[in-house]
């Protein structure tokens, strides 16, 4: 099957849990200047609410992610009363 290299580095919101590899969950992406839905496979579950990153694609609508916590949201922090 053809991948789909638009999805690939994209993150995602996890909708159905994955089950890991007892199973696929859902996940919704952003791409192509809307958002798209995918049958998203995971070494380990993954709940619903999880922030992932798109390692894969699979073919025909389906990936490979892993949790995604952003490096950048580290340095935002909280900066209220600073200054």
């Amino acid at each position: 099957m053809p991948q789909d290299e638009a999805v690939i580095g994209r993150t995602g919101k996890v909708l159905i849990g994955t089950r890991g590899s007892a199973g696929p969950g859902e996940v919704l992406i952003q791409v192509r200047g809307g958002s798209e839905t995918f049958l998203a496979w995971s070494e380990d579950p993954l709940p619903r609410g999880a922030t992932v990153l798109v390692i894969e694609s699979r073919g025909c609508r389906e990936v490979g992610v892993i949790e995604w916590v952003d490096p950048l949201d580290a340095l935002g922090g909280d900066t209220a009363g600073a200054g």
